[in-house]
């Protein structure tokens, strides 16, 4: 895997792949909508970052949604050809729209987990329900840590489904999470971040801000 430096402001993001599509056409569609933020970010995973990819910005517009979508598929395909996934399982709310757009290009059928307010896990709710032995990938937006597609996995395994792959639009970890299956992404990056205490934007007195719509979990 070849490596290459690029300078965004002052900060250095070292790209380590790049699938599909030439050079920085994944992240030109983040530049074009505004949704590759600059500053003091808190991400879900607690740790804190000067940059954040805010999906949503992006997905807000169909033809990037359903690029980014075939993308994933094909990728997917290559992982297992032929392919033949029966479901595609995203957690919410971040992996809505991405993981509706693979299921649309892999001809399959989409559900969703959500975190239950009381226990803090991810559940499956709204009659969603998978049948034993069905072959499934998970997908999400932005992958950081994968606590998230993690819990998608186990729900899905535990109910008796093959999982077969896991996808995201960017891999902000550098291709460093390990999910237990094997993993796709339309950009992988290794993007800087920092505990809390020792982030150098919190000791320049920088205020934080927490972009997203998931709770914020501590560091590990």
């Amino acid at each position: 895997m070849r490596a290459r430096k690029a300078l965004y402001g002052c900060v250095s993001v070292v790209i380590l792949a790049v699938v599909t599509e030439p050079a920085d056409a994944i992240l030109n569609a983040f530049f074009e909508t505004g949704a590759y933020l600059k500053g003091h970010f808190r991400l879900t995973s607690g740790l804190h970052s000067p940059e954040y990819l805010q999906c949503a910005l992006v997905l807000q517009y169909p033809r990037h949604a359903e690029h980014f979508g075939r993308l994933l598929a094909t990728e997917f395909r290559r992982l297992e050809p032929p392919l033949d996934v029966g479901v595609v399982a995203s957690p919410a709310i971040g992996g809505l729209i991405i993981g509706h757009e693979v299921a649309r290009a892999l001809g399959a059928r989409f559900i969703f987990t959500e975190r239950d307010a009381a226990s803090g896990k991810m559940v499956l709710r709204r009659g969603f329900s998978i049948e034993p032995g069905e072959t499934a990938v998970v997908v999400e937006d932005v992958v950081t840590t994968g606590g998230s597609s993690r819990e998608v996995i186990d729900i899905l395994k535990d109910a008796g489904a093959r999982v077969i792959g896991a996808g995201s639009i960017i891999d902000r970890s550098g291709g460093a999470v390990d999910l237990g299956v094997p993993r796709v992404a339309l950009k992988t990056m290794q993007v800087v971040a920092y505990r809390e205490e020792d982030c150098p934007l919190c000791r320049a007195g920088n205020p934080v801000v927490k972009p997203g719509s998931r709770p914020v979990h501590a560091a590990s």
